[in-house]
């Protein structure tokens, strides 16, 4: 995981930096968006996500107390102005602002990565080959951080350490992949299939598969099963990066 200020993320995020008596130059090397999961609060980044059901914002004056002295927020609420020694970084959007820190911290590193989608059998996949892999110096998402959260988180933890990456993406609705791919800009794809899985917010498994590819647009090959006529059409006939090296397998 890197170390960068507080005052670096904000540049990265192009945020507006907020500090009571704590200087940009404090030194930032762990992430968060879980207020239960925070085991060096000095050291961490506390990124208040919204959703439908729940709000980080909710959380900060909680955090302070416990001793974390860095947020990103996308409302700057007027209780957090009396906070002292604290630095916020204000966006219009704190899932986009993960999602973009995880994505310029990508771009720092040039090793082999694999991104594995597919509508089942992602993280057995990665899991086996982080297996027949462990002899080499190999990153891996973390259980099954798949998500438009836990693919950020995942790819936060890249370091020098490491010579291969494995990362896995899962969608849920047509636009999130473009998100992931940015993020995770894989040089090895591999597709395991295309089901009925998560299938109830695409017209097709057409358009599901269509979005699925997206996160191989930057890949130099594809690993994928011929068996599925659709999956193999799409893949020869409408990815646009024709210099894509296939290499598909079947019963």
């Amino acid at each position: 995981m890197p170390i960068l200020s507080v005052g670096q993320i904000s540049a990265v995020l192009n945020g507006e930096l907020r500090s009571s008596g704590i200087s940009p130059e404090k030194m930032i090397s762990s992430i968060s968006i879980d207020s239960r999961t925070i085991f060096d609060p000095e050291s961490t980044l506390f990124f208040a996500l919204k959703s439908d059901r729940n709000d980080g914002h909710r959380y900060v004056a909680d955090l302070v107390h416990a001793g974390v002295r860095a947020f990103v927020v996308s409302i700057y609420l007027e209780e957090f102005r009396r906070f002292e020694h604290c630095s916020f970084i204000v966006v219009p959007d704190t899932l986009n602002a993960l999602q973009k820190l995880a994505a310029w911290h990508r771009s720092e590193f040039d090793i082999p990565v694999l991104g594995i989608t597919g509508s089942n059998g992602k993280t057995i996949v990665k899991e086996w080959l982080y297996e027949l892999l462990r002899d080499r110096a190999v990153i891996r998402s973390p259980k099954s951080y798949n998500s438009q959260v836990g693919v950020p988180l995942s790819v936060w933890n890249l370091s020098p350490d490491y010579e291969l990456a494995i990362f896995e993406a899962g969608i849920s609705k047509s636009g999130e992949m473009k998100n992931l791919a940015e993020i995770i800009r894989p040089t090895v794809g591999i597709l395991t299939n295309i089901g009925e899985a998560h299938q109830e917010n695409f017209i097709s498994k057409k358009e599901k598969l269509s979005e699925k590819l997206k996160l191989f647009f930057s890949c130099q090959s594809l690993i994928y099963c011929k068996d599925q006529s659709l999956v193999h059409s799409e893949i020869i006939h409408n990815l646009p990066n024709s210099e894509i090296k296939l290499w598909a397998w079947s019963f």
